[in-house]
């Protein structure tokens, strides 16, 4: 099971590495965003040109937000904050497709 769990945590961390060096890319910064005392908040708060504001879940392929991660993004969600879930290198396409528009 820990081999599992470390290969799947390899994939996120390189699904990560693309994100920031996307977000760069675009002018922007890719934060990684800690809450004290707030567990369960997205892993990344991504800072655009012109203001534009998203929080960011970063998840190994086929992973699941756990309870408290699903409670804190419709926390965010009901503020009016869009807050992504991207576990692929295709949803960083997707991400930054729909943040251009």
């Amino acid at each position: 099971m820990f081999k599992e769990w470390r290969e799947f945590r390899i994939l996120e961390k390189n699904i990560e590495a693309k994100l920031r060096r996307v977000v760069k890319n675009m002018g922007g910064i890719a934060l990684k965003f800690t809450s004290p005392g707030m567990a369960g908040m997205p892993d990344r708060l991504v800072l655009l040109p012109e203001g534009k504001i998203y929080f960011v879940e970063l998840k190994a392929p086929d992973m699941d937000l756990r309870p408290l991660q699903l409670k804190r993004k419709e926390q965010l969600e009901k503020l009016g904050f869009k807050v992504y879930v991207i576990d692929s290198y295709e949803k960083i396409d997707l991400f930054i497709k729909e943040v251009m528009c």
